[in-house]
């Protein structure tokens, strides 16, 4: 009778640890929802308030970030037609960059570029990428990383030749480690690592586990006298360790560090998670706040991503993901339309649950691929 007793037990909790866990049908029918809306609407302003002419922009960092989310929908999902999207805009663009050879932000379409090179689109859908990369190795910047904008504008601010704002380590890295990883020619990664930690050891904050958004931040404190950490700044950084590690090689020099700095990351993150499923926009301040969808987005995409890679147990963080999970999905409109995602900033600031941006999808489709495939 006891052990009858026991099994009855046992059955009761892995049927409730089961249905705990997303179902993979249910997420990947959400994600394709909120592709699908946002596709039908890259040309228009709804719900973007701080709507531009970089945001229209085919290669600007908002929806380079979009179709990163992309690609690993179409890997994820296997839907043909999130592929050929992905190919038909790389075609539409001519598989450039923007027009900024040093700048990060410009480099991040290419990562989109680099997946359809993998896919059939050929060596001709890197050429242009490979050739403002040998640029900067030809003629590689020499910059301080202190964050100081001039008095002509925040365009000209001389440390942005290099990846001296933390939002960089997303936009650039990976894209580097990829073209070598698709070429071989090890300068790539090399460059890679080399401004990668040059960023980390200047922007990192060994104490608190988190990277400062640039120079302009170390000293600033909030109301309370807490240091600002901005959530979807952080976000970047932790989803682009991911990325990094995904093509950085197992036997490389730096992997113990970049796995290292991940999970004190991680470790982070996980203890400052609200309640609620979100983080705060200031990673520091949550009393009061808002809900905020894009560096969440970035936060489970990274959890998931490192339990299914074997660097996080899935016993101590599944709780985390599925929370942040569950937080995302209430973001979501009927129509598919994502809400509470911060609008361009360098900085913690207001959410609203109308506020969208093509980011803050990538951000999510990249969090729901990830908790998709959890086993």
């Amino acid at each position: 009778m006891k052990t009858l007793f026991a099994l009855l037990v046992l059955s009761s909790f892995v049927a409730m640890s089961t249905a705990a866990e997303p179902a993979r049908k249910d997420v990947l029918k959400l994600a394709a929802r909120v592709a699908d809306w946002q596709l039908a609407h890259m040309d228009g302003a709804q719900g973007i308030s701080t709507f531009s002419e970089e945001t229209r922009a085919p290669r600007s960092w908002q929806k380079g970030a979009f179709w990163v989310g992309m690609t690993h929908l179409a890997d994820v999902s296997g839907e043909q037609r999130f592929a050929d999207a992905i190919v038909a805009q790389g075609r539409a663009n001519g598989w450039t960059l923007g027009r900024r050879t040093y700048h990060a932000d410009d480099h991040v379409i290419g990562q989109s570029y680099l997946w359809a090179a993998s896919h059939g689109a050929g060596a001709d859908a890197i050429a242009p990428l490979r050739a403002t990369f040998d640029a900067i190795l030809a003629k590689p910047p020499i910059v301080h990383l202190s964050f100081v904008i001039p008095q002509v504008g925040y365009d000209s601010t001389e440390c942005l030749r290099r990846w001296c704002w933390c939002d960089a380590l997303f936009m650039a890295p990976p894209a580097w480690l990829e073209l070598s990883k698709q070429t071989g020619d090890q300068r790539y990664l090399n460059f890679a690592m080399s401004e990668f930690w040059a960023a980390t050891d200047f922007l990192y904050d060994p104490a608190e586990k988190l990277y400062f958004r640039d120079s302009r931040f170390f000293e600033r404190r909030d109301a309370k006298g807490r240091k600002l950490f901005w959530s979807r700044g952080n976000g970047w950084v932790f989803a682009g360790i991911a990325n990094m590690l995904e093509d950085l090689p197992a036997d490389h020099p730096d992997r113990l560090r970049l796995e290292n700095l991940y999970r004190q990351m991680a470790a982070k993150l996980k203890a400052i998670q609200k309640p609620d499923g979100y983080w705060a926009p200031s990673l520091l301040g949550a009393e009061g706040s808002p809900p905020e969808s894009s560096g969440t987005g970035f936060y489970v995409y990274g959890f998931a991503w490192g339990v299914n890679h074997k660097l996080l147990e899935a016993a101590e963080y599944g709780p985390t993901i599925r929370s942040g999970w569950d937080a995302l999905t209430r973001a979501v409109a009927k129509d598919g339309r994502l809400g509470w995602v911060q609008q361009v900033s360098d900085r913690p600031e207001t959410v609203n649950e109308s506020d969208t941006q093509f980011y803050g999808v990538g951000a999510f489709l990249l969090a729901a691929s990830a908790v998709a495939s959890l086993e």
